[in-house]
């Protein structure tokens, strides 16, 4: 069994709800499955567009990182994912990124994993830490949480506040 932390969020639509039934999902694959907070956050990359609400899934699994991956883009499809290679960081309904794989660093055509920016986005980091404190980059042995108070304002709200915090991080948690 290895234990792995998912990313999942979306823009499009009841998103929560598409969160909810995306975590029913993945509840038949993994074991011990948790789910942190939601967090409303403001888009990044394309920022002409609706904010987002972001959580992070940690579970553990038997199956390979490519099945999970199958399995991932399965949920994403059944929720009316489209993919527009005009806009790749734009609107969708759902997204689930493969964020860690145990300590695994895997670079294939399909997958990378510890996931690519991870480490530069908030929405990603708060939640994380939020399951598992005390994780580090897999590849450099960093503490996201350092990484986490490195980084500046990115506009994230706790769903159910509706309190600013550009400065949050895990310790605005507690």
């Amino acid at each position: 069994m290895v234990t792995i932390h998912l990313g999942i969020g979306g823009n499009i639509g009841d998103t929560e709800a598409e969160i909810a039934r995306a975590f029913e999902f993945l509840q038949l694959y993994l074991h011990n499955p948790q789910i942190s907070g939601m967090y409303r956050t403001l888009p990044r990359d394309d920022i002409d567009q609706a904010p987002f609400i972001n959580a992070v899934i940690k579970g553990e699994t038997e199956k390979s990182p490519e099945q999970l991956l199958d399995l991932l883009q399965h949920a994403e499809k059944v929720s009316g994912r489209v993919r527009d290679p005009l806009r790749p960081k734009g609107p969708r309904s759902l997204d689930i990124d493969m964020l860690l794989f145990g300590r695994s660093v895997i670079e294939t055509s399909r997958l990378t994993v510890p996931h690519p920016r991870m480490n530069l986005r908030k929405f990603v980091l708060v939640p994380l830490l939020e399951l598992t404190p005390d994780l580090s980059d897999p590849a450099t042995g960093k503490y996201y949480a350092s990484m986490l108070q490195n980084l500046p304002d990115q506009g994230i709200y706790f769903l159910t506040m509706n309190e600013y915090s550009g400065s949050l991080s895990w310790g605005d948690i507690r």
